[in-house]
């Protein structure tokens, strides 16, 4: 109930948000991974670096072209460089932060979806973009996401032809295609 003079709630009210919010807090409290510390902060910059110089090699063997006609590399290249700046800066911040989650079985998630990825990267050139991007989506949708057959098979096939028609067609970039 509200006061009707000063419409702040009364009593009864402020009491249960309290409650509410402690027991939110207690809950995230349980959900959350034992905290790691500095260490875990530098070990997770060093891993950023490394994937985004891991990345920036990849994209660059791609060609990057130029700014009016960009190559298949150049936006992959650009992002990599910048999570290798942001990778650098966590390095250097990382050592006074204490707030870093301890790595957890939770952990392998991530690190699954990282080699997938490097996997698409090295399928590319292979033997095109359509098969290991299908895979990709596929693998990341049901194995990671836990999506139903019936999702994963309809997402994938229709993310993989919108980015086929934005790359091939709208974009205008030679990407290496099996059809």
């Amino acid at each position: 109930m509200k006061d009707e003079r000063t419409s702040r709630p009364t009593t009864d009210e402020s009491g249960t948000v309290s409650e509410l919010q402690a027991e939110i807090a207690r809950d995230l409290a349980e959900e959350r991974p034992p905290a790691g510390g500095p260490v875990y902060q530098v070990v997770g910059a060093l891993v950023a670096v490394a994937i985004g110089l891991s990345g920036a090699i990849l994209a660059y063997g791609y060609g990057l072209g130029s700014l009016h006609k960009p190559g298949p590399g150049l936006w992959p290249f650009v992002v990599s460089v910048a999570i290798v700046v942001l990778g650098g800066v966590l390095l250097v911040a990382g050592r006074q932060l204490a707030d870093a989650e301890a790595f957890t079985r939770a952990s392998v998630v991530p690190a699954i979806g990282i080699l997938t990825f490097i996997g698409l990267a090295i399928l590319i050139p292979l033997v095109g973009f359509e098969i290991p991007s299908l895979l990709l989506c596929a693998i990341w949708l049901r194995f990671l996401g836990g999506e139903s057959w019936r999702i994963t098979i309809v997402v994938s096939i229709v993310t993989v032809a919108t980015f086929y028609g934005l790359f091939i067609y709208a974009l205008g970039i030679q990407l290496p295609h099996s059809f």
